[in-house]
């Protein structure tokens, strides 16, 4: 069986970009691997580009580590870059010929492939969900790990500040970004990379970041000056025809998935959930938790005995960043507002890279209020078993559909109970009512830890309902259901 893999970006990227996906990417081509009857290819498309515009093609990765060189391809020249919101708004994102060409071109020099899996459709039109026109025979795979085929944002994300449950003909979508970085500007920036990592510079070398930051403020400069040169030329569209477009887009993506795919697995119940909710086909939609690594911690350890502490308080911790989607900014409101006597219980571990001063500001006002506050400005995956020895809940208070944090398996993986928000897919993995809150609700999440600290948390009866992380040899047998068109 041959199997293409796809993601917007090289699951051995030099800078670490694409975040769980790409960890799951590199872990399942290892496990595909030790099939002997299996080969797997790799394809990523958006970021690489020529410095003078030239027409998309496809070539064998010519930069960063020499690990499977064999077999990890890229699209350069895309008609739409990566991450999707260098993009938002591209009508490329739906149909761009010439990259769809380029995509073409790849399957049929390299195939034929079994099965086409996509991990992702930023950085290659949804036309090319298409291809069972040119090569029939191909099973079509799509996994949900954000939201992309109904929000450009990815994440339902509403400008950055709250959980996007409108749409209004896409008329939110036209005010969804409160920033954006000018396509123009963000192509350049990725051609200039490329030009240097094509030349064996790599990125984090003080000769990458120098030659980068220089070129780059002297371009910024020149696409400045076009655009001013440019400025009254030409009218914007009207905001009723953007609105339009972005309602043709999720209309058309949809469309495209219902009638191509084979399978549409999300990577939690929710995201089925709100992929149904959204148009996408529930015959085509099947739940996939992903195979993970922390599958063997969970089998080395246990739970603990009783989630308080001797003396009757309760260790907390928050991991990941101190991002409001993420709920770390409600998480402090919340922490505010909590009565003394449930605060003065209470020992908190926040592991995130340092935020901006305001949020620093607020962590050190709560310090006197509770029983013990750490700061960890970041941490690293082997140093996870010391950092949680003592943690006795881990907090996942998001505030969007986080399809299925990374964090929340981390923590799960290593018997610690989870509270988290009814929004996204960590409430999946403690499967109990008593430990989800509304999301946002400061009230809901005082009465949740309020329970918590009374005993109303039975640890025994928590983990029997509680559902394993899925380890990698098990997600790769319900993944070749899925490729082979098998039941499930």
């Amino acid at each position: 069986m041959r199997i293409l893999c796809y993601n917007w970006v090289d699951y051995l990227d030099d800078e670490n970009r694409g975040g769980g996906v790409s960890v799951y990417q590199r872990n399942l081509l290892r496990a595909l691997d030790a099939i002997p009857e299996v080969s797997a290819d790799f394809l990523c498309s958006g970021l690489s580009h020529d410095l003078r515009a030239r027409p998309p093609r496809w070539e064998r990765i010519r930069h960063g580590p020499d690990t499977d060189r064999a077999r990890r391809y890229e699209i350069v020249n895309a008609g739409l870059l990566s991450p999707s919101h260098h993009s938002f708004g591209n009508p490329g994102q739906l149909t761009h010929a010439a990259t769809e060409t380029a995509f073409f071109d790849f399957l049929a020099a390299n195939g034929p492939y079994d099965v086409v899996h996509f991990n992702n459709l930023e950085g290659v039109p949804a036309a090319v969900l298409r291809l069972k026109q040119h090569f029939p025979q191909t099973r079509v795979i799509l996994s949900l790990h954000n939201y992309y085929p109904v929000c450009p944002q990815v994440n339902l994300w509403f400008q950055e500040r709250e959980n996007c449950t409108g749409f209004a003909d896409g008329a939110n979508c036209v005010a969804c970004l409160p920033h954006q970085t000018p396509e123009r500007m963000a192509r350049l920036a990725n051609a200039l990379a490329y030009r240097l990592k094509r030349a064996g510079i790599r990125p984090g070398t003080r000769t990458f970041d120098l030659a980068f930051r220089n070129a780059i403020r002297v371009g910024s400069r020149l696409v400045r000056l076009a655009t001013w040169l440019r400025r009254g030329r030409a009218t914007a569209p009207p905001g009723r025809m953007e609105a339009a477009q972005f309602a043709s887009r999720r209309a058309g993506i949809t469309a495209l998935i219902n009638a191509n795919c084979d399978r549409v697995l999300g990577v939690s119940e929710r995201v089925c959930e709100v992929a149904r909710r959204h148009g996408i086909d529930a015959a085509l939609l099947h739940t996939s938790y992903i195979g993970t690594l922390e599958a063997d911690c969970f089998a080395a350890t246990t739970p603990r005995a009783q989630v308080l502490n001797d003396d009757g308080t309760l260790a907390l911790a928050y991991l990941g960043y101190m991002r409001r989607d993420k709920g770390f900014f409600f998480l402090l409101d919340a922490l505010e507002g909590l009565p003394d006597d449930i605060a003065a219980r209470l020992h908190l571990l926040v592991a995130a890279r340092t935020g901006p001063p305001e949020a620093m500001a607020r962590l050190a006002a709560l310090r006197p209020r509770l029983a013990g506050l750490r700061h960890v400005d970041g941490y690293a995956h082997d140093g996870l078993d010391d950092l949680l020895a003592d943690t006795g809940l881990g907090l996942i208070p998001v505030l969007w559909e986080d399809n299925l944090p990374q964090v929340a398996i981390e923590m799960h993986a290593r018997h610690i109970p989870l509270l988290t928000s009814d929004l996204g897919g960590a409430r999946e993995l403690a499967n109990n009512p008593d430990m989800v809150f509304r999301a946002g609700d400061t009230d809901s999440f005082t009465a949740r830890l309020r329970h918590i600290l009374s005993g109303g948390l039975d640890p025994a009866a928590y983990w029997r309902a509680a559902r394993p992380p899925v380890s990698m040899p098990a997600h790769l047998d319900d993944l070749m259901r899925h490729y082979k068109g098998e039941p499930t």
